[in-house]
């Protein structure tokens, strides 16, 4: 891997990340065109390096957030951030079930299945159009939809399905306000991101040679500036109800893999 490939591949996973556009479906797209051993999806080491630097980007623009939460789950008394706390570990459940009890079966699924990817993304656009449709309300999130939207968040380990597209959708769906339903989606997965990064840690198999470092170092800054700047530009976007756009595009771009698929 190229420095120029690690920054290429940094600025993907942090615009998609937040984008509601599916980060897992872009890179199997990339698989597709640059060939497996020119995109280095598969190495450890460099995905876990791109995703701790999206998550820090959440605890960047939502630090006040986080702080909040942090003060909720370690607070042994019951008021607006304890509740606000827990109900971010309930929408962790479903996720972290199918990651731990189905981890095998999903990794098959990110093994050059465009056609699901296509079909995911379709599913994508769907949702986001129905999302940019959607009555403003200002409603909170109750545990209750906590838990809806932590199972939108376990349907998005599906590759295609946008995470944040899928929460964000949800829950505005769910009458939530736009602005709340953005912050909730995107505090709700750095806890998954950061357990994901423990897993694969503690799992082995991460090998750093000192030949790495660059790269690492390259993607690492890209994902992190990329991803400050989409998770901005969505927290932006979801107020003013401008999703449609991202609707157009999981269309456009579900219907060329989908052909590429059947007739390449």
């Amino acid at each position: 891997m190229s420095i120029i490939e690690a920054i290429i591949l940094g600025i993907i996973q942090g615009l998609t990340e937040f984008l509601p556009v599916s980060s897992s479906g872009h890179l199997e797209i990339g698989k597709a065109i640059l060939g497996d051993e020119s995109l280095p999806a598969e190495s450890l080491m460099f995905t876990v390096v791109v995703h701790a630097a999206t998550a820090l980007s959440t605890i960047v623009v939502y630090r006040k957030d986080v702080a909040e939460l942090l003060r909720g789950i370690f607070q042994f008394r019951i008021n607006e951030e304890t509740l606000f706390a827990w109900k971010v570990v309930i929408s962790m459940v479903p996720a972290a079930f199918i990651g731990v009890f189905f981890n095998d079966e999903i990794e098959a699924l990110f093994d050059g299945q465009l056609l699901l990817v296509g079909a995911m993304l379709a599913v994508t656009g769907l949702l986001l159009f129905l999302a940019d449709k959607a009555r403003n309300t200002d409603k909170p999130v109750s545990p209750l939809n906590a838990a809806i939207i932590g199972i939108a968040q376990a349907i998005a380990i599906l590759p295609g399905i946008s995470r944040s597209g899928a929460t964000i959708a949800t829950s505005v769906m769910l009458g939530i306000d736009r602005a709340k339903a953005a912050r909730f989606s995107f505090l709700m997965v750095v806890p998954l991101i950061l357990g994901k990064m423990a897993k694969d840690i503690m799992d082995g198999g991460l090998s750093l040679e000192s030949s790495q470092t660059p790269q690492l170092v390259a993607g690492f800054i890209t994902a992190f500036i990329a991803g400050v700047f989409a998770c901005r530009v969505m927290i932006a976007l979801v107020k003013k109800s401008k999703l449609i756009y991202f609707s157009v595009y999981c269309f456009a771009v579900s219907l060329a893999v989908i052909l590429y698929t059947l007739f390449v």
